[in-house]
């Protein structure tokens, strides 16, 4: 019997290109989820913000509002954002610093800019992503950490420089926690500079944050989201000065139901939370900012986020 031969994988799995929402000094797009993909490893949620400028007297003003059975990321290229959670924290932003809410049982924030970046003309530039906490976790008490820029784990080639903001890659790990088995790095490259990301874990995406890449012979610019097929070796070249996100990790270990700002693997969870917030019952407040506060929309019939 003559000896088949194997179909060739292509190593690009599918394309998401974000949807774009102008928030009024600024506009977000939205990788995950997409109608192309639900979930990358435990990530579950991924908000590119500008670029921008903000003008003299503008800024960023997220209200208080909750969340339940996710990490929060917050990563910014460029500005300044100020963090305020019910647990008590308050933490300026900087760009290259990692800041990681973890709410498991509930948590309540705010992301606004400082009075001083409001006084003149301000940039903005950055990732936001959830990530799914392990069902386990899903009830574990809030917590928050923030690490410097000179925290973090780096690796450099080439041409090539990766900050490991969460989990491990390339052979770094961050200094952040996590639950889960993940990666998520920040990487820039030199124009011509040639990167290969090995197959260490199944589920794996770049997102082109600036320029442009080649991948596997293809051209992608920035504002697209690639997710790579598991147990395939991906290679990069920067088509001029780029910057791109790395992230993935393990599968979830279930589907789960994700609507406003909660994440969870029981519908009825998200339903009490959305009920808690309604009636006042988080029980948290938010230093320095009492007064305001985001409203929940009402809660329609949920299917869950399947992996992939």
């Amino acid at each position: 019997m003559s000896q088949l031969t194997p179909r060739y994988a292509p190593p690009i799995e599918t394309v998401v290109v974000p949807r774009t929402s102008d928030i009024g000094n600024f506009e977000v797009r939205r990788a995950l989820p997409s109608r192309e993909r639900r979930t990358v490893g435990p990530f579950v949620f991924l908000d590119e913000m500008g670029p921008a400028v903000l003008p003299a007297g503008a800024g960023i003003d997220v209200r208080p509002h909750p969340h339940i059975g996710l990490s929060t990321v917050t990563y910014l290229y460029e500005g300044a954002i100020v963090h305020r959670d019910g647990a008590g924290h308050v933490q300026t932003i900087l760009p290259g610093e990692v800041n990681w809410m973890t709410a498991g049982r509930g948590i309540v924030h705010s992301e606004r800019s400082s009075a001083a970046s409001r006084a003149q003309p301000q940039g903005l530039a950055g990732l936001q992503a959830w990530v799914a906490l392990p069902a386990s976790h899903e009830e574990t008490d809030p917590g928050f950490a923030h690490y410097g820029r000179d925290a973090q784990a780096v690796a450099e080639g080439e041409g090539v420089r990766a900050q490991i903001i969460a989990g491990s890659l390339f052979g770094q790990t961050s200094s952040v926690p996590s639950l889960s088995p993940l990666f998520f790095g920040d990487v820039t490259l030199a124009p011509g500079a040639r990167l290969d990301l090995a197959p260490e874990y199944e589920e794996r995406a770049a997102y082109v944050a600036v320029g442009a890449v080649e991948i596997e012979g293809q051209r992608f610019d920035a504002g697209r989201l690639v997710v790579f097929a598991p147990g395939r070796p991906v290679s990069f070249r920067a088509l001029g000065d780029a910057r791109i996100a790395l992230l993935g990790g393990e599968p979830l270990d279930g589907p789960r139901y994700l609507w406003w700002n909660f994440v969870s693997s029981r519908r009825d969870r998200i339903a009490q939370a959305r009920e808690d917030w309604t009636r006042d019952r988080f029980g948290q407040s938010v230093p320095e900012d009492t007064t305001e506060f985001i409203p929940a929309p009402p809660l329609p019939a949920l299917a869950p986020a399947r992996q992939g």
